[in-house]
């Protein structure tokens, strides 16, 4: 099986930024659909980014124009750059892989297989 393990959260100011990401481990396949949740305290979890095994991404609007995420296919690594962080960006965040590489970017929590344990991010 693959293993998803996030790391590069952590306690930053308002405005500040933040790196976060993803490695997989384990049994690896290289086609993976990779999406950005997050879950703050009292709050349902949210997709916030996607990213295609064919490199297209997707936004939940709360992240566009703040959130930018990537991968390195070499490292088998994704990432999710977060600028111009606010409280309200607080919470558990965590990312999820599917295999399958004709998956449109998706911000469906059940789109996903495999999660990791997440990391957390805290704004004050």
């Amino acid at each position: 099986h693959v293993q998803l393990v996030e790391s590069g959260g952590g306690s930053v100011q308002s405005g500040g930024s933040l790196r976060l990401s993803c490695v997989a481990s384990g049994r690896i396949k290289t086609e993976y659909c990779v999406a950005w949740f997050r879950q703050g305290p009292g709050k349902e979890r949210e997709g916030v980014a996607s990213i295609s095994f064919t490199n297209i991404g997707l936004y939940a609007d709360s992240a566009k124009g703040q959130f930018t995420i990537s991968k390195d296919n070499a490292e088998n690594t994704w990432y999710l750059q977060m600028n111009s962080l606010k409280p309200e960006d607080t919470g558990m965040y965590y990312c999820a892989a599917v295999d399958r590489p004709w998956r449109p970017p998706s911000l469906r929590d059940y789109d996903y297989t495999v999660w990791g344990q997440g990391t957390q991010v805290t704004v004050s």
